[in-house]
């Protein structure tokens, strides 16, 4: 086996271990796994355009609507107009959504803290810039 493909039997390994995760850890919370990415980067980035949301998602304006029609039925997010373009709607989370995202994300660090705990400081570092260098190519 060449390292390219032992390198992408590990990715894909890697990937389906961590979405199983996040699935089962999302099914018991009533959402789904694209609304509690939407709450995460909204927690992340604070209040954001509808466009810039979308983009980062990597969905249409059209879908990220129709959660967001979700999310806001539910209280965990809210519409605000752009204070200085008015033809922009501003998303932003509501303490409630706040709460989730702060919940999910504690998640997220038990979860590197798990994973992580057999390697060296200096392999968490390694490890940490090959994938910033790998998320850059995204």
């Amino acid at each position: 086996m060449s390292d390219t493909d032992r390198l992408t039997h590990l990715i894909v390994e890697f990937y389906d271990k961590l979405s199983s995760w996040e699935h089962s850890v999302v099914r018991d919370k009533g959402l789904t796994l694209a609304q509690v990415h939407t709450l995460e980067i909204l927690g992340i980035h604070r209040a954001m355009r509808m466009k810039e949301l979308a983009e980062k998602m990597g969905v249409t304006t059209g879908t990220l609507t129709v959660m967001v029609d979700r999310l806001e039925k539910n209280e965990l997010v809210r519409r605000r107009p752009h204070e200085s373009d008015r033809r922009s709607i501003l998303v932003e989370l509501t303490d409630a959504g706040h709460e989730h995202f702060l919940e999910h994300d504690k998640l997220h660090k038990q979860l590197t803290e798990d994973i992580t705990s057999a390697l060296s400081e200096e392999e968490r570092s390694s490890l940490a810039m090959v994938l910033e260098k790998m998320n850059r190519e995204f």
